[in-house]
């Protein structure tokens, strides 16, 4: 294993229900390498969207350690680690959320343009993006005249938009049909192995776990090998 670019150390999260404490996370372990792929897997219910929006600082954990390229990033404020986040992780989910009134190379260039990147080499970054994942001819396109699978492959040109050190995808298939989901699978290995991107995927799709690295299984609020 080269670089560890995310660790994770005894992670514990429970939510309150009307019958008390629900552990969800119960001191999950986890390293993953710079470039590395990583499928996480299990059960519905078990607690994998919770523990990816922990990796990526959207939620806290009650208790653990997470150390992302080297930064601790639980003992940022919270206004370093949304700065943190959004320079060093790509968000990408089930749902694309893409903005319908905009073309897909508007859509990938708002998060530049949000960071004040110049207008033009907003769009021509954009551009490059939307060509390494397959859509160079549909960059006028807004979401409405693409394929469920184009427009996730939007959303993934987007989340790489600020050169993200790793993305994290919560069942990026989940809402395709079998050949999509297919062309998803090999977009987000294509990346991963082309820019040494890491990626842990949370998904219930057999074939996209078997492209990763390395398969782990969510069980009773640990990570096991699948």
């Amino acid at each position: 294993m080269g670089e560890v670019l995310l660790q994770a150390r005894e992670l514990q999260k429970s939510y309150t229900t009307a019958a008390g404490e629900l552990p969800v996370l119960r001191g999950v372990d986890l390293e993953v390498a710079a470039g590395e792929m990583v499928a996480i897997v299990g059960a519905s219910g078990v607690g994998k969207s919770t523990l990816l929006h922990v990796l990526g600082t959207i939620d806290r954990p009650d208790a653990g350690s997470l150390r992302i390229a080297g930064e601790d990033v639980l003992g940022l404020s919270e206004a370093r680690r949304c700065a943190f986040r959004n320079r060093t992780l790509g968000f990408v989910f089930q749902f694309h959320h893409l903005l319908p009134e905009f073309s897909a190379l508007e859509n990938v260039s708002m998060p530049l343009l949000i960071a004040r990147v110049p207008v033009e080499e907003a769009r021509s970054r954009a551009r490059l993006l939307l060509e390494e994942v397959g859509l160079a001819d549909r960059t006028s396109h807004r979401p409405g005249a693409l394929s469920g699978g184009e427009q996730q492959r939007v959303a993934v040109a987007r989340a790489l938009a600020a050169a993200p050190r790793a993305l994290l995808a919560d069942e990026p298939t989940g809402d395709l049909d079998r050949a999509s989901g297919r062309r998803l699978h090999e977009t987000l290995q294509g990346l991963s192995r082309a820019r040494g991107l890491t990626v842990v995927v949370v998904t219930h799709n057999d074939e996209l776990a078997r492209r990763c690295d390395r398969v782990l299984r969510l069980e009773a609020g640990r990570l096991v090998p699948d």
